[in-house]
């Protein structure tokens, strides 16, 4: 996914300025699909230049002008496109899973050194999602983008990249939490010298 799409289906709600854009996307899909200022006005810049969206620069008597942004037909299309093409299987790689790979060459307390940080970030992820429902339900926005008008059927989708997330993140948690709890019980092998076969570390009979 580019955050080109992201941003063409936002704009296919309504005109938006690129600081509506930014509040939209710590709201909604920035927990898989994160976007700072600068990439969000990088890329409405690129989307003008190529014709998917334009930009009329609304004048304030108090504050500088607003530039808003609002999606072109070619840009419906190239999001229609988009929309109905399917994507790739993206490519699965993890560092953390290249060090568990090799774990056996650390100590047990190294090795929960390595498992527990991560099961609190993701103790501290789900409670981030459990406060989410609530920012769509208040949809927190500029009061300019009064045009932003998502349906009941718009955030059901939505609620659906949150349950994915949800889903994911407590198997993954499960998983850490049983791992410690095996390494805690000594129910693995005990650390052996990886050229005799010797034990050098810890031995759990």
């Amino acid at each position: 996914m580019s955050l080109d799409h992201a941003i063409l289906g936002f704009l296919n709600y309504g005109p938006l300025t690129g600081y509506e854009l930014k509040k939209i996307f710590d709201n909604s899909v920035q927990h898989f699909w994160p976007a700072d200022q600068s990439q969000i006005y990088r890329t409405l810049g690129r989307l003008v230049t190529n014709h998917l969206a334009e930009v009329e620069r609304v004048r304030q008597e108090s504050r500088p002008d607003r530039k808003v942004y609002t999606i072109t037909d070619a840009g419906r299309q190239e999001f229609r496109r988009w929309m109905t093409t399917t994507l790739p299987i993206q490519d699965n790689r993890s560092a953390e899973l290249i060090q568990v790979f090799f774990a056996a060459q650390l100590s047990d307390q190294q090795v929960l050194d390595l498992f527990r940080p991560h099961a609190e970030g993701l103790h501290r992820l789900l409670e981030v999602y459990a406060h989410v429902p609530e920012a769509v339900d208040q949809n927190v926005l500029p009061e300019q983008a009064e045009d932003f008008c998502p349906t009941q059927r718009d955030q059901f989708f939505w609620m659906l990249t949150l349950e994915c997330g949800i889903t994911m993140a407590r198997a993954e948690l499960e998983w850490i939490e049983s791992v410690i709890q095996r390494i805690e019980n000594h129910q693995i092998p005990a650390q052996q010298d990886n050229v005799n076969g010797k034990v050098s570390g810890e031995n759990y009979a």
